[in-house]
């Protein structure tokens, strides 16, 4: 029950968001937050005055649709809306030109804030009050507390539906740090049932699951590659796995269920899932829900190099969109075009390789099909003004159906050796080729 002084404050605080929006000035900078954390009612509200306000700058990361703000204003004169990491939604406004990506690696989300960026309005659901005044963050938490410590005005706004997690810390904010609080009917989120792994995707994890040992702790992107590795481990043999991940997906919720996920044996956060946001089906957050062998915390926590490094046998598995001869890993974006974001990959290949007995994989497939059916090689020749995301020298294991190769400490001419024999077959000639030409080819080369 809600003590007398809480309830007091928060009927003081409590406004509508046609209300709460109005503390927005032209040239404000506007967090949204991240993920499901995206506040439905005052977004609405906000695009409701796009022609009072000029200049509004609003930044968001893995929001999904719509966003009220960034598609009332194609002029871009009102509300300009930028992303740290893109959602498939995101994606499309970047397509439109209605988003724009910010270069980041995620272990430094918070430091940004802290040192270099301005928030003037921060707006952000949170589940319902507590007894003791605490608002949570929910899945949310990997970004959401650095920004509200930094923000000049801070609204919440109260989801019903969001899942109450516990936290390492800064999972939650008191009454007295909010300055305005809304209520309002919410739609129930979307239940994004797991992605169905293909054939492709079973055969990349079968190449990476015998390098998983009993007691390993993983770090698994979002995608049918991730959902198809949590299939063959709970077949497998394999026991006491540990989460610490960035993002907390369908994948875990699978090893959960088949008995394999316990954090027994953690090095660190023994016993505790750690997770920094969530995001899937209405069962995931179910299973987050007051679950005290889940600890979410934020990223500069989750990310942090040196934290993961802690881990015994931290396996990291992320993906991309290709690579090249060099060991150059195109992750974010095809060609200029947005995609997703550096998110966590680059943190998580440099903290699972200094981790004892870590190691980090990044995965696709060989090949990939335009729209006009042609196939072409992910392996490629050399990038020319492709974005890079993970360079050449923190590279690790490299996976494709062909199997997993290992790049560290190996020179340009065992790197294009080692990646040729993991290329579709009907493209491997045309790679020797164009690696002989930039000289990284040796005649004794197999593959």
């Amino acid at each position: 029950m809600m003590s007398d002084r809480f309830n007091a404050e928060y009927r003081a605080k409590l406004t509508t968001p046609d209300e709460a929006v109005k503390v927005v000035k032209s040239g404000d900078w506007i967090d949204y937050t991240s993920c499901l954390g995206k506040p439905e009612l005052l977004d609405k509200a906000l695009a409701k005055r796009k022609d009072e306000l000029y200049d509004v700058k609003i930044r968001g990361n893995l929001i999904a649709g719509p966003i009220e703000a960034a598609e009332c204003d194609e002029s871009q004169e009102h509300f300009i809306y930028h992303s740290w990491h893109c959602s498939s939604y995101e994606r499309k406004l970047c397509d439109k030109g209605l988003c724009y990506y910010i270069p980041m690696v995620f272990h430094n989300n918070a430091a940004y804030y802290e040192y270099f960026l301005k928030v003037n309005v921060v707006m952000v659901s949170v589940s319902p009050m507590d007894k003791h005044g605490y608002f949570n963050f929910s899945v949310n938490t990997g970004v959401a507390a650095p920004i509200t410590r930094m923000a000049d005005t801070v609204i919440v706004e109260v989801n019903e539906n969001l899942p109450k997690v516990h936290g390492g810390y800064d999972e939650c904010i008191h009454i007295s740090d909010v300055d305005y609080i809304v209520e309002g009917s919410h739609e129930p989120f979307a239940n994004n049932k797991a992605i169905v792994p293909t054939e492709t995707d079973r055969k990349i994890a079968q190449n990476i699951l015998p390098y998983i040992v009993d007691g390993a702790t993983l770090q698994l992107g979002i995608g049918s590659m991730p959902n198809a590795l949590g299939e063959l481990i709970a077949e497998s043999d394999l026991k006491d796995l540990g989460m610490h991940t960035e993002l907390c997906s369908d994948a875990y919720l699978s090893l959960y269920k088949s008995g394999k996920l316990t954090n027994k044996r953690k090095s660190i956060d023994r016993g505790k899932g750690v997770f920094g946001c969530a995001i899937g089906s209405a069962e995931l957050y179910e299973w987050v829900d007051d679950n005290h062998g889940i600890a979410a915390y934020p990223l500069e926590y989750v990310n942090r190099p040196s934290i993961i490094a802690q881990i015994d046998n931290m396996v990291s598995i992320n993906s991309c969109v290709s690579v090249d001869l060099y060991g150059q890993v195109a992750a974010e974006s095809s060609g200029s075009r947005q995609i997703s974001g550096t998110g966590g990959q680059l943190d998580f290949l440099v903290g699972a390789s200094a981790s004892r007995g870590g190691k980090a994989f990044i995965c696709m497939s060989s090949v990939y099909k335009d729209k006009n059916g042609v196939f072409h090689s992910r392996i490629r020749p050399q990038f020319d003004g492709d974005i890079i995301t993970s360079p050449r020298s923190q590279v690790y294991f490299l996976a494709t159906e062909y199997g997993a190769v290992n790049l560290e400490g190996r020179s340009t001419w065992e790197r294009a050796e080692r990646l040729i024999s993991i290329a579709h077959p009907d493209f491997r000639e045309t790679l020797i080729q164009e690696a002989e030409k930039r000289k990284i080819w040796r005649r004794s080369n197999k593959y």
